[in-house]
């Protein structure tokens, strides 16, 4: 049976539904009329500004009862994850992770095969085909999966259970893995990105000559839409990018224009930041700042026919906007 044989209104599962994603991905269903979205929260608090139905799940792990939630679903969104963070506190960060992005994802799964669901959409990461790239040289969607970190191994293993699962029951599974999204409301360096360029603090990153492909919120939920019912989106995995690849240094100064004011950076070479970044236990964030990491979405345009509709500059200015209106 394919997802155009269920009755309409499809009821769509989004977890993370108060989530940066998440909350994107209900909007953006809420304003189709065939859809009948249902937001998954952590508590009926967290979904009071939303129009759709919220379904309140405190936890997410190998014991969640998913039943209420998934029953009469078509399709689920899975968005909601225990994320990547720079400073991991844990002592075992890959248990820890294992716990949500693995066992409580397998267990949603299983619940939403069984309950009929015809489509499973996970959300990954781009961690899972690896950290870097030399330059000109882009990650594709069936490169072999390299991850370095506890996020991005918990991110693969998921991936290669829901495959497992699928062939298992018959559930059509849909693997999108986006690189750093940004938009209205984002959070973490991006976020304080813009603060620093917006407090006018000389930033050492004016002579940077990588490439790094980004994407846009809007974009993103565009895929996210596109997958829900496309045939040929069944048992594939995305990559997703804006379509256009910026240097650390392009970045800036775009991000800069688009919150009206000037980019005050300093041409340090990049070697001599690596070096310093290194000396003060920084090497990931050297990687994130001087580092390559670039996608090819060929296989996405190809078999779904999607693009990226929203380019960099109105991206930037749209997350530039709700920046300096709430901070």
């Amino acid at each position: 049976m394919t997802i155009d044989s269920v009755q309409v209104p499809l009821r769509i599962v989004v977890t993370g539904a108060s989530g940066f994603v998440g909350s994107a991905v209900v909007s953006a269903l809420d304003k189709v009329e065939r859809y009948s979205p249902v937001a998954v929260v952590r508590s009926k608090n967290d979904g009071q500004e939303l129009s759709s139905s919220v379904f309140p799940v405190p936890d997410i792990s190998s014991a969640t009862d998913w039943s209420a939630g998934v029953m009469d679903a078509a399709v689920v969104v899975h968005a909601a994850a225990r994320v990547h963070v720079m400073r991991e506190v844990e002592q075992d960060a890959l248990t820890e992770f294992r716990k949500v992005n693995v066992e409580g994802t397998v267990n949603l799964a299983r619940q939403a095969a069984a309950a009929g669901v015809k489509r499973f959409i996970f959300i990954s990461s781009i961690k899972v085909n690896g950290e870097q790239t030399d330059f000109d040289k882009p990650f594709t969607a069936d490169d072999k999966p390299a991850p370095s970190d506890a996020y991005g191994v918990s991110k693969k293993e998921a991936e290669d259970a829901l495959r497992v699962l699928s062939k298992e029951t018959g559930m059509e599974v849909v693997i999108i893995r986006p690189t750093l999204v940004y938009g209205p409301g984002v959070k973490a360096n991006f976020r304080n990105m813009m603060a620093w360029l917006k407090k006018g603090i000389p930033l050492p990153f004016g002579s940077i000559h990588n490439k790094r492909s980004l994407v846009s919120l809007d974009n993103l939920v565009s895929l996210i839409m596109v997958c829900i019912e496309h045939p040929n989106a069944a048992g594939q995995t995305f990559l997703v990018s804006d379509g256009i690849d910026l240097s650390t240094t392009e970045l800036l100064q775009c991000t800069a224009k688009a919150l009206g004011v000037k980019s005050r950076l300093v041409p340090v070479p990049a070697k001599m930041l690596e070096f310093f970044a290194v000396a003060l236990g920084r090497r990931a964030l050297s990687q994130r700042l001087c580092g390559s990491l670039q996608v090819d979405i060929q296989k996405t345009r190809h078999l779904l026919g999607w693009y990226p509709a929203v380019s960099v500059e109105d991206a930037l200015d749209k997350t530039a906007k709700e920046f300096l209106e709430h901070h």
